[in-house]
């Protein structure tokens, strides 16, 4: 498991990145609430009340960071992360 600082304009949030057999899984960890990859359910996310984004076809933490949102719990749109904003500005709204 690699662990990594993420700087954002208010803050540093957490990444995790644990190998798997052919893809990482990632998940990077904000104040309100985390970013995750296709690895992850947003439907779990949502049955447990959690603040959650996702995105698909990433790698790296700079990818998540990149990518569009395809996924969103109702918190996090509560939130005002939107569908098709980056990874990085829904952080920026978790934090």
């Amino acid at each position: 498991m690699l662990i990594e600082q993420i700087q954002l304009k208010n803050g540093c949030a957490l990444g995790l990145r644990f190998e798997m057999q052919k893809y990482p899984l990632l998940v990077i960890r904000a104040e309100k609430g985390f970013l995750m990859c296709g690895y992850l359910n947003v439907n779990a996310a949502e049955t447990l009340e959690d603040t959650a984004a996702k995105v698909k076809g990433v790698q790296s933490f700079e990818d998540m960071l990149n990518a569009p949102v395809v996924e969103v719990t109702k918190l996090a749109r509560e939130l005002g992360i939107e569908l098709g904003m980056t990874g990085r500005e829904a952080l920026e709204k978790m934090y």
